[in-house]
């Protein structure tokens, strides 16, 4: 299960608080919020548990669009890493 948190951090940005498990099945949905928004996105994954590569490989496409992720754990980071070394990204609306 994944809970999505919406939160305006200033005048130009909007924060995504994410908690539980970052899954395929979540990444759609949440690349919809991403796409609705017409401020800076940002990700905060302090409370991410669990991911799998599809949410992986979407992170690494967000963050190369721009979004800010936060506060992730060094696993998840060293995951992201690795796997943006491996591939060109995909914008967001069309990862994973």
């Amino acid at each position: 299960m994944l809970k999505i948190l919406r939160r305006q951090t200033g005048e130009d940005t909007v924060e995504f608080r994410l908690s539980g498990r970052l899954q395929f099945d979540y990444v759609k949905e949440l690349r919809g919020l991403i796409r609705k928004e017409e401020l800076k996105v940002a990700l905060d994954l302090c409370e991410v548990n669990l991911l799998d590569r599809e949410a992986v490989d979407f992170l690494v496409a967000c963050e190369g669009q721009g979004v800010a992720l936060r506060n992730c754990s060094p696993y998840i980071r060293e995951w992201i890493s690795r796997e943006a070394t491996r591939r060109p990204f995909a914008p967001p609306g069309e990862a994973g």
